[in-house]
């Protein structure tokens, strides 16, 4: 994305506020003038959802685990919005990044089944490819959240990981613009390889460079909780005067108890680079300085919409998503959760019927 292109915030949490049977005709997007080219330039978009499927389709959605709170989130928006329009899915989970081929055979197993669409958030920007080229010949395939290689994708609901990165690498730089005092910094990517983290780290190691910080340690690894404290503790055991860790969600959630725990909470300053239930708290708490949200909820809704569309023959825009919005502990009580989270008490859907 430009980051020059505003879009109408409020009317994206207007709508997600409301009932999914009383939901307003338009959302408020962006989309990318040239699909799938995140060089692009992002234009707004008012997206008029489909009233209603024109039947009971049924989607296969694949994703790379429930070990994070975001993809909760996703799943949410996608049975919110499987509700609305009166079709089904069911949600693979291929138990972390490092799982290729679990995924693959899980795509491949549920696509055999007699699915009409297939929703993919990948594990792996490549790696599917083959498997995708091949299923797109039977039905269309819809990429979410993660980028993935463009092969046999009919559309994408996402945004662009460049621009989170970047926007975390931002708030770093706002603070210790280049030229003041440097600062040490640990970065935390996420999993090495996945559909998203080459694009986080582009986008975070360009924020970077206006700065004054030094990144003295980069740790790639799965956002799963038990990984990331041990990836958090390694940091802070080898770099006693580092002054931010700054990483995915689960990192920040990680490092929040351990530095508790290591009383280093008011001296280490955390910032996540997307939103989770617990980074919402934290900011809530002034415990993460900043997370970028891409609302997840409503990329759930789009890819479920999107494949619709795509089994109807009515897919008309190929690649969208709502604008990445920084949330601050100044600012995260006027923006809120919705849009970002699922509900408290929302129990993840696997079979949506």
């Amino acid at each position: 994305m430009t980051g020059r292109t505003r879009l109408r915030l409020p009317l994206i949490l207007a709508c997600l506020l409301m009932p999914a049977a009383a939901l307003a005709e338009t959302w408020a997007l962006e989309q990318r003038t040239i699909p799938f080219d995140y060089d692009s330039p992002a234009v707004p978009l008012d997206y008029e959802p489909l009233e209603r499927a024109e039947q009971d389709w049924n989607f296969c959605v694949a994703l790379p685990h429930m070990k994070d709170a975001y993809y909760l989130s996703m799943n949410y928006g996608m049975v919110e919005e499987a509700r609305r329009l009166g079709v089904r899915f069911h949600m693979l989970d291929a138990g972390g990044y490092p799982n290729l081929d679990r995924q693959i055979e899980q795509i491949e197993d549920c696509v055999a089944q007699g699915a009409d669409a297939l929703i993919v958030v990948t594990v792996s920007y490549e790696g599917l490819s083959p498997v995708i080229a091949r299923i797109s010949r039977q039905i269309p395939v819809i990429s979410a959240v993660n980028d993935i290689a463009n092969e046999g994708i009919s559309a994408k609901a996402a945004v662009s990981w460049y621009d989170m990165g970047n926007a975390a690498a931002r708030v770093i730089a706002e603070r210790h613009p280049k030229g003041s005092e440097p600062v040490d910094l640990a970065w935390f990517p996420g999993p090495e390889g996945a559909g998203w983290v080459q694009f986080v780290e582009a986008g975070f190691r360009d924020g970077i460079r206006e700065s004054s910080a030094r990144v003295v340690a980069t740790q790639f690894g799965d956002t799963g909780r038990e990984i990331q404290v041990r990836l958090v503790e390694e940091v802070l055991d080898a770099h006693p005067g580092i002054a931010y860790l700054v990483g995915s969600a689960p990192t920040a959630e990680a490092a929040i108890s351990v530095l508790r725990a290591r009383g280093l909470s008011d001296r280490v300053g955390i910032v996540s680079d997307y939103m989770t239930h617990a980074v919402y708290r934290a900011l809530r708490r002034g415990r993460v300085i900043a997370a970028p949200t891409d609302f997840p909820v409503m990329q759930g809704r789009l890819a479920i919409e999107m494949a619709v569309r795509a089994v109807e023959g009515r897919l008309e825009v190929r690649h969208a998503g709502p604008r990445i919005q920084l949330v601050t502990p100044e600012n995260v009580r006027e923006i809120g959760p919705e849009g970002s989270l699922a509900p408290p008490d929302f129990v993840p859907a696997f079979v949506f019927e």
